[in-house]
């Protein structure tokens, strides 16, 4: 039996095709310098100009791995301590808490946790960003770069004076 999938809202915009990635990056940096920071850009490879002309700053993921990465560490050696401390174990007048052999553990941890915020980080931030649906057209996965402007109607026209300027081929527009 399958289960009806919720219908997300579609996002009102620009969509913009282009063939060159150097017209592409001018459009992004013209729409950037025009007020306009909801884009989405499409490409079948990475490019680091794309990239550069979106402004984009370090992802956000990396703050959930380096929590869970320091809570993992921080619980591997209290564990360890508290485990030696609560049972100890006296052998030849060494110390109860000796810090070399917990690294192991804690290391694992810090592994493992590090590991386990990373999926839980990325799999939060999609579901924040899963809460419409942005036009897409299926060329952007083969020859095409496609530039996506959320745009309420009354910006549209300039909006789209601006991506054929840059050398857009092709721009449609999508309604709410």
């Amino acid at each position: 039996m399958k289960l009806p999938m919720p219908k997300r809202p579609v996002a009102a915009g620009v969509l913009a095709s282009f063939e060159h990635i150097d017209s592409a990056t001018d459009a992004i940096r013209a729409l950037r310098n025009g007020g306009h920071r909801d884009l989405t850009v499409y490409s079948a490879t990475p490019n680091h100009e794309l990239e550069e002309a979106l402004g984009h700053t370090s992802s956000p993921v990396r703050l959930f791995t380096l929590i869970g990465a320091l809570t993992g560490c921080t619980a591997g050696f209290a564990m360890t301590i508290w485990m030696s401390r609560d049972w100890p174990l006296l052998v030849g007048g060494k110390p109860i808490a000796s810090i070399p052999p917990y690294v192991v553990i804690a290391f694992e941890l810090t592994i493992l946790l590090g590991a386990l915020s990373t999926l839980f980080g990325v799999a939060f931030l999609s579901l924040l960003k899963a809460g419409r649906k942005i036009a897409f057209d299926p060329r952007f996965t083969d020859d095409r770069i496609g530039v996506f402007v959320a745009a309420r109607s009354n910006q549209s026209a300039a909006v789209e004076r601006v991506l054929r300027d840059a050398g857009a081929v092709e721009v449609t527009h999508a309604q709410a």
